[in-house]
């Protein structure tokens, strides 16, 4: 086992989690509920389940495509996220007016 990849893993998601929207969303849920045993575990079980499908994926990507290609795309689609985020849309335009 690789300690120091599963450190660095645990530490960049652990992260890049806190103040998330799918933590707000355990913390309303926690919130409101009677069980919140029943809210970690399932918040737990939908993160593990996220990951190990994010962990696939990459994994048969970087089968197909050169590692680069990858950084590249993942690039262009956080900036075209960050572009998207940063322009007012329709909706919003019209509620300031």
């Amino acid at each position: 086992m690789d300690w120091h990849l599963l450190g660095l893993s645990f530490i960049t998601v652990f992260l890049s989690e806190l103040g998330d929207k799918s933590q707000l969303a355990a913390i309303a849920l926690g919130g409101n509920s009677k069980s919140p045993r029943a809210v970690f575990l399932g918040a737990a079980a939908a993160l593990l389940v996220a990951s190990l499908l994010g962990v696939i994926v990459g994994e048969e990507t970087a089968q197909l495509l050169p590692a680069q290609w990858v950084k590249i795309v993942a690039a262009v689609g956080f900036a075209v996220m960050a572009v998207r985020l940063l322009l007012p849309t329709s909706d919003s335009t019209e509620d300031a007016n």
